[in-house]
C-alpha cells in the first residue's frame, strides 16, 4: 500500500476535478515534510472530516530567513510517504520549487496585523512567505478544509485571515498541539537537538503551564512573565526571544488577563529555536482551568 504522489498543478487539479464530479469533500494538510505525530494527527482529523485528503510536502524557500537554515531543513519524502500510507491519505502533493514559483514569479501575499510582533518581529519576511505559499496551495488544491496545528498559533491566525480577506472558500480547522511523553511540543526541528539539549527542552512546557495557572488565578501578568522568563533560562535555555500574553482572537498584546488568551514563547537552545504556546482564560470564564493539563505535563517531566 502506498500513497500516490503528484508533482504538478495540472496532475493535482485533474485528480481533484474527478473527486468533485463524485461530489466528494476535499481536505488539505500543508506540510514541509519531516512528518511527525503532530502532522499525522492533522491527517487523521482531516480523514474524519473529508472524503479525500491531500497532504502537501513543499519546503518553502520564501519562509526561511537564511540559506543555511533552508539547507539544513530535513528532507525525508520517502519516509514521509511511508508514514502516510497506513493512515489512508489519498494523495501526496510534492511539487518542485519551479512548480510553485515559476520563472518571473513576482506576487507576494502579505497579511498585516496578526503578523506583527512575536515570530514576525524576529523573522522578517517569514509570514509573507507562509501566506504566499499557503494561498497558492489552497487555490491549487481547491480544498474545502485545511488543517493546521495550534503550536504555530500566529501562523494559524495569519492563514485564517488571509483566506478570509482573499475570499478563498476554505474552512481552516485548528488541531491541538501534540506533545512528546515528556511534554515537549512536537516539531520537525527537534531532531536538531543534541542529546544534552533534548534533556533540557521539555522543561519549557511546565514553565508555561505554571505561568498560565498563576495568571488565570489573578497574579499580575508582568510579574508572572518576568519570573517565567527567568525560569526558562534557569532551566538551561540560552535565550528567550519572546514570552508574551496575547489575545487569542487577534493576537493583540495584553497587559492583563481579561479575555481568552495565549501565552506564546520562542526560545533558543543551542542552535535550535523552539516555539510553544498555551491557551488560558480568566477564571470567571467557562473552561478556563488548565489544572489537568498542568498536572499531566508536570507528572511526565517529573
Amino acid at each position: 500500500m502506498s500513497v500516490p504522489i503528484v508533482r504538478t498543478v495540472a496532475e493535482l487539479r485533474a485528480l481533484v476535478a474527478g473527486w468533485r464530479r463524485e461530489n466528494l469533500r476535499v481536505a488539505v494538510v500543508p506540510t514541509m515534510g519531516a512528518l511527525h505525530e503532530g502532522h499525522l494527527s492533522l491527517v487523521r482529523a482531516a480523514l474524519k472530516k473529508a472524503d479525500r485528503v491531500i497532504v502537501t510536502l513543499f519546503v518553502n524557500p520564501k519562509q526561511f530567513n537564511s540559506a543555511a537554515d533552508l539547507a539544513a531543513y530535513p528532507r525525508t519524502e520517502e519516509d514521509d510517504a511511508a508514514k502516510l500510507a497506513p493512515l489512508g491519505a489519498h494523495l501526496l502533493y510534492a511539487p518542485q520549487a519551479a512548480e510553485i514559483y515559476p520563472d518571473g514569479f513576482s506576487t507576494n501575499v502579505s497579511v498585516n496585523g496578526v503578523s506583527d510582533g512575536l515570530c514576525g518581529a524576529f523573522r522578517p519576511g517569514h509570514f509573507d512567505g507562509v501566506a504566499t505559499v499557503v494561498a497558492k496551495l489552497f487555490l491549487q488544491t481547491g480544498a474545502d478544509f485545511a488543517f493546521f496545528g495550534e503550536k504555530d498559533f500566529q501562523q494559524l491566525l495569519l492563514v485564517r485571515r488571509m483566506a478570509r480577506d482573499l475570499d478563498i472558500p476554505i474552512e481552516v480547522i485548528a488541531c491541538p498541539t501534540v506533545r512528546e511523553a515528556d511534554g515537549l511540543a512536537l516539531s520537525s526541528r527537534n531532531v536538531r537537538l543534541s542529546p544534552a539539549e533534548r534533556q533540557i527542552a521539555p522543561k519549557l512546557a511546565p514553565v508555561l503551564f505554571d505561568a498560565t495557572e498563576r495568571m488565570a488565578e489573578g497574579a499580575p501578568v508582568g510579574q508572572v512573565l518576568a519570573q517565567a522568563g527567568e525560569a526558562i533560562l534557569a532551566a538551561g535555555y540560552d535565550k528567550v526571544e519572546y514570552l508574551e500574553l496575547r489575545s487569542e482572537e487577534d493576537l493583540l498584546p495584553l497587559a492583563e488577563l481579561d479575555r481568552p488568551a495565549r501565552l506564546l514563547v520562542a526560545a533558543w537552545l543551542g542552535q535550535t529555536r523552539l516555539i510553544d504556546n498555551v491557551q488560558l482564560s480568566p477564571r470567571h470564564l467557562a473552561g478556563s482551568s488548565h489544572a489537568p493539563q498542568v498536572a499531566a505535563v508536570l507528572q511526565r517531566v517529573g
